[in-house]
This record gives structure tokens, C-alpha cells and sequence, in this order.
């Protein structure tokens, strides 16, 4: 039979927001493996950084901020960013003793019984009288669908399979996708690549001077409209644009981010727009975003009319015990670690008041 393990709180995921959830139960008195535990699929730490492709190095990511509690200091920025990120958060759950377990793959959450609910796992199940998800979305990269996309004789391949630029050399590319991810695989691609094309389904949009604190409100305000709403939230870089730095001026000046309307139909040697035009490719890179992995959740039926779950600051409206960080406006690395503090905020409360009830 089943042994079914009794904790107050469970967490999912051991990314950014995960992490900094569990930092701050324990400041605030859980003890991990025995009033909380820590449950994350991948094989070792590092969140989704430990699959970003080797070229992605350190210093061209854009935005990492520290978790809560310790700093990464004197980060090579040459070195690949999984290595970094990796080895930070491996030393940053052995500091603070947070005993994540892996690799453990949640395949549901029901409704359990005393108010309690329960996560099925491969570890096991776990009772819990609250829930952090922090699942993040690189587990469910999008793939939009377009006619002909199955004659298609060349590859086909999402961000999320993407491993260097090097892979390309004497290849036509399509890039598609108008995010950050878009653009930097382009600027990788030119030098190898015997031909690059870029197709969005907008124009993408520049952002000039810092991100200041204002326009940071500005577009976190945006995203959480949505998210109350019960809309799924948008990509960060639909409300922010996208920075306009050295390397994206070269690559406007040399026309590697020459941006073309989405074309129409794809074709077994290329794709085509309805005017006629047709640009001949050997590899279609969809640098098209992904979607919050929350599949596990479906059985507590959280998803509202509009396709997203309703949540209010991190707790999911129709369930108080859930809270989802590292989702909408929590999904940036500062967002999350101020969304996994007000999460355990909530749940000290939502706990203490179940407590004077009983």
C-alpha cells in the first residue's frame, strides 16, 4: 500500500521561486522533510538554467537576481550560464539546509480529506494542508500550429531542444518568435548559418534607456490584471519590450534582425506568405515562448472560463491553500523571490487560523 507522508506544507519545483518559498518557510520556523518538503522533477539543482544551451553564457543573461539570503558573487561571465546558476543553487540548498528531493515527478494534486490535499508523486504521496507550486514553464514549451507544418522535409525544433549555434553551420534558418530568445539565437546563428530569416507575429517592440522601477510597476501591473482575471499571462517581454543593447543595434545594422510578418503556410521546402513570396529553409527554429506548467493541478479544477487560473497576489482565488509563485507577475527572478516571501506570508496565516478553529 501506499504510505502517504504528512507535511504542513509542500513545495513544487526547486527553481528561483521555489527556492526562495522554501528559504522563507524555514526562516519562519518549517523545518524541511518535517513540516515542509521540497519536490523537484529535474535530475540536479539548477531549475530550468541547467538546460539552457551551453552558449548561453553567464553574461548575456539578462536580469538574474540573487535569491534571498545569498548573493552570487564573482560569477565568471564567460562561463556557461547552467554551470553558474547550477553550482549557486546547489550550494545555496546545502547553506541553508533545505533537503530538496529529486528527481520526483508530481503527477496529480487532488482533494484530500480533513481539509487536507494530496500530491501523488513518484516518490510517493504526500498530505498537505497547503501548497506551493513553483513549476515554472520550461516543461511546456509552445509550439504554434501552422498549415503544411507536417511536409515540412527539414527540422523543426523548439528553444527548449536548442543546443548552440554550431549544430546550423550551412543551414537556412527560420527563427520565429519576437521575444528574447528569438534574437539572441539569431544573433548566434549569423556567423554559421548560410542564411537566417526572422518572422514575428508583431513587431517587435525596443525598449530605449533602464528599466526603471516605474515601468517595472507599470508592466507588472499589466500581468496581474490578466492573471485576476483568470486570463493565462503573457510573455514578459510582450508587456516590457525588448532591450535595445549593443548586440541587438549591430544585429539591426547588419540585418540579421531583419523582422518579416509571419508567413502563412509552411512548405516542404520552406514556408510562404500569401502574396507569394517564399523563403527556402532546411531548419524551423520556433523561439515561441512556453506556457505555465500546471497540468498536475487539473483534478482541483482552478482553470477559469478564460484559460488561466484566477490568483490574487500569489493565491489561487478558488483555493486559498494553493499558491502559485513564479507565475504571471511573479515570473521574473526578483518577482519571484518577493512572490515566494508574500506566499509564505499568506500560508502562516491561512494556518494559524485553521489552528484557533480547531
Amino acid at each position: 500500500m501506499n504510505e502517504v507522508h504528512e507535511v504542513e506544507v509542500v513545495v513544487i519545483g526547486a527553481g528561483q521561486a521555489g527556492l526562495a518559498a522554501a528559504y522563507h518557510l524555514r526562516r519562519t520556523g518549517f523545518e524541511p522533510g518535517r513540516d515542509v518538503v521540497v519536490l523537484d522533477h529535474a535530475p540536479g539543482p539548477g531549475g530550468a538554467w541547467q538546460f539552457r544551451w551551453p552558449s548561453l553564457t553567464f553574461g548575456k543573461v539578462h536580469g538574474m537576481h540573487a535569491l534571498p539570503g545569498m548573493e552570487l558573487t564573482d560569477a565568471d561571465p564567460a562561463r556557461p550560464s547552467a554551470e553558474v546558476v547550477g553550482e549557486y543553487f546547489e550550494r545555496y540548498e546545502r547553506a541553508f539546509g533545505l533537503r530538496v528531493r529529486r528527481p520526483v515527478d508530481v503527477r496529480a494534486v487532488r482533494e484530500g480529506t480533513g481539509g487536507r490535499l494530496l500530491v501523488e508523486t513518484s516518490d510517493g504521496t504526500w498530505s498537505t494542508r497547503a501548497l506551493i507550486n513553483a513549476t515554472g514553464t520550461w516543461d511546456r514549451p509552445f509550439w504554434p500550429r501552422y498549415p503544411g507544418q507536417e511536409t515540412f522535409l527539414g527540422r523543426q525544433l523548439h528553444t527548449a531542444q536548442y543546443a548552440g549555434p554550431e549544430e546550423f553551420a550551412g543551414r537556412r534558418v527560420v527563427v520565429v518568435g519576437g521575444g528574447a530568445s528569438g534574437t539572441q539565437h539569431l544573433l548566434e546563428l549569423a556567423p554559421y548559418a548560410a542564411a537566417t530569416t526572422w518572422v514575428t507575429r508583431r513587431p517587435p517592440v525596443f525598449r530605449e534607456g533602464p528599466f526603471d522601477q516605474e515601468a517595472g510597476r507599470a508592466a507588472v501591473a499589466l500581468v496581474e490584471d490578466r492573471v485576476r482575471q483568470g486570463l493565462p499571462p503573457r510573455s514578459v517581454v510582450s508587456v516590457t519590450g525588448l532591450p535595445l543593447n549593443d548586440a541587438i543595434r549591430q544585429g539591426l545594422a547588419d540585418g540579421v534582425l531583419d523582422r518579416q510578418p509571419m508567413f502563412d503556410r509552411i512548405v516542404p521546402d520552406g514556408v510562404e506568405w500569401r502574396d507569394g513570396r517564399r523563403v527556402t529553409a532546411d531548419v524551423i527554429l520556433w523561439a515561441t515562448g512556453f506556457r505555465a506548467a500546471l497540468d498536475h493541478l487539473a483534478p482541483l479544477r482552478l482553470r477559469e472560463p478564460g484559460g488561466g487560473i484566477r490568483v490574487e497576489g500569489t493565491r489561487a482565488v478558488a483555493d486559498p491553500r494553493i499558491h502559485l509563485v513564479g507565475y504571471g507577475p511573479s515570473a521574473s527572478t526578483i518577482g519571484a523571490n518577493r512572490a515566494g516571501r508574500a506566499a509564505v506570508r499568506d500560508i502562516r496565516r491561512l494556518l494559524a487560523r485553521e489552528s484557533v478553529a480547531a
